[in-house]
């Protein structure tokens, strides 16, 4: 059987596939990270006017959705940005493919004072779908791929399971 990408899984790609291998193989290393913990406590303190987490088909999560179709996906930092912005096209991509069009696109950062519209163009839907074929074949290996250090593995939660 076929495991569903979800939106984490796109994010992690762009980020880092040997997380992603780990997130795949259910080895969660997030639960005491500190970033994990300022990511959700900033989830928990902005935007609470709106109605928050759509969860659809346990695939994507949508942070919130305003009137007019958009919905919104809420970062900390713009650190990582490409991999933000190919989770929010894989939402648009994920929601058209069930039929939900004209949706409007954005990431907030709250503490930058700053969003992005996001929009998904035919390239795009290309993309993702050769992304979807590549977490495939990642998911499906039997070992992590090799570990490649990057700027952003300080902070990463499953740092001291790469650097072992």
């Amino acid at each position: 059987m076929e495991k569903r990408i979800t939106g984490v899984m796109i994010y992690y790609y762009f980020i880092c596939k040997r997380k992603l291998w780990y997130f795949c193989h259910e080895i969660n290393m997030e639960n005491d990270n500190e970033n994990v913990m300022l990511g959700k406590l900033l989830d928990e303190t902005t935007y609470r006017r709106d109605e928050k987490h759509f969860n659809i088909d346990n695939v994507i999560n949508i942070d919130f959705i305003k009137e007019h179709k958009e919905l919104h996906e809420v970062k900390k930092s713009r650190a990582i940005e490409e991999a933000g912005i190919w989770q929010v096209k894989y939402y648009l991509y994920y929601l058209r493919q069930r039929g939900v069009t004209n949706l409007k696109a954005q990431i907030d950062y709250p503490l930058l004072k700053k969003n992005l519209i996001i929009e998904l163009s035919d390239e795009d839907i290309c993309e993702l779908e050769n992304v979807i074929s590549n977490i495939s074949e990642i998911n499906n290996q039997d070992m992590p791929p090799n570990f490649c250090q990057k700027r952003i593995c300080g902070k990463c939660a499953y740092h001291d399971l790469c650097f072992i």
